[in-house]
């Protein structure tokens, strides 16, 4: 069917640091997109009305009409009502988004996890074309996962299967923001490496002054920055990067033997800012996990890169409102 005329749908991803809305049609061609940073510290009803201003934005730049919404979430969903239970990198519980949405916007609203929305896309768009046994991890502000299964993606008895980056992978370890402790998220997220970095910092003044240069001050230092020093070759950078990727496979062995995927799909904004950690992952899974685990695996970096969240929340709300229908 044609981008032009066939019908189109917006997609929204909705982080801890961006709102990214696009309109996207069924082929999964990006027509229009916007992006501004998220507000949560203002409230749920700020968020709503940056979504509004961008989808009238992308409406408006494509002279076209959407058939509805989808919305790709940092947190678990609840599947009946479309609100938010929990998002912890907004601060968010129980927030109405599908009602307030639909409400202004006027068009159906379907909400999911913002990492299921991304694994949608990049199975039916992207990389994972034809995979019927993948795994999309994504890491940026937080760590999320989606399970395609036998060629279903998974949903979990409540909706929330797929929440890898809250794996413990240290017992009794570093504070998550969810409730416990020693989590995946609190070594490898955006957030996390930023706070791991900002300690080593304190640790040794001296060799944490490049990154402290470099981000105008210890307290904004963020992963961003240890990417950058690590690309100036700054030893305390690389020091947190060789770190972060054995943290990270850590998780990943765990995930490869729980779930025997044939494609392990990496993405987010801190692969691509370190996208290093791909081939030093790779060497230490098939070090650790089983053997069988590994023998068909292939780990791949997401092929849409920053739009797999758009595209696959415009995906899935697609095929939920046709089965609606």
């Amino acid at each position: 069917m044609d981008a032009n005329t066939g019908p189109v749908t917006l997609g929204v991803d909705l982080g801890g640091t961006k709102v990214e809305l696009a309109l996207v049609a069924a082929d999964g061609h990006v027509l229009a997109s916007h992006r501004r940073p998220t507000r949560p510290e203002q409230g749920p009803d700020v968020v709503v009305a940056d979504i509004v201003t961008c989808a009238s934005d992308c409406l408006s730049e494509a002279g076209r009409m959407a058939d509805g919404l989808g919305v790709g979430v940092a947190g678990q969903v609840d599947k009946a009502t479309g609100a938010i239970r929990f998002a912890p990198n907004l601060g968010w519980r129980n927030v109405d988004l599908r009602a307030r949405l639909e409400h202004k916007l006027g068009v159906p609203v379907v909400v999911s996890n913002d990492v299921r929305a991304a694994t949608w896309g990049e199975w039916q768009h992207g990389v994972g074309r034809g995979v019927d046994d993948l795994v999309c991890l994504f890491v940026g502000t937080g760590v999320g996962g989606g399970i395609v299964s036998g060629g279903r993606l998974l949903e979990g008895c409540s909706n929330t299967a797929g929440e890898l980056g809250h794996t413990t992978i240290v017992v009794g370890g570093r504070d998550c923001h969810c409730p416990n402790r020693g989590c995946l998220e609190a070594y490898v997220g955006g957030w996390a490496i930023a706070q791991r970095a900002r300690e080593a910092v304190h640790a040794d003044p001296q060799g944490g002054e490049p990154l402290v240069v470099l981000a105008g001050g210890v307290e904004n230092i963020s992963a961003a920055t240890v990417a950058e020093a690590y690309a100036n070759g700054d030893p305390l950078a690389e020091r947190l990067v060789d770190e972060t990727a054995r943290y990270l496979a850590a998780g990943v062995v765990g995930i490869v033997n729980a779930l025997n995927p044939c494609l392990l799909v990496l993405g987010g904004g801190v692969v691509q800012g370190l996208p290093v950690l791909l081939s030093m992952l790779q060497g230490a899974v098939r070090a650790n996990a089983l053997t069988a685990a590994v023998e068909a695996l292939r780990i791949v970096l997401s092929a849409l890169g920053d739009k797999a969240g758009v595209v696959g929340a415009a995906g899935l709300a697609r095929h939920a409102i046709a089965q609606r229908a």
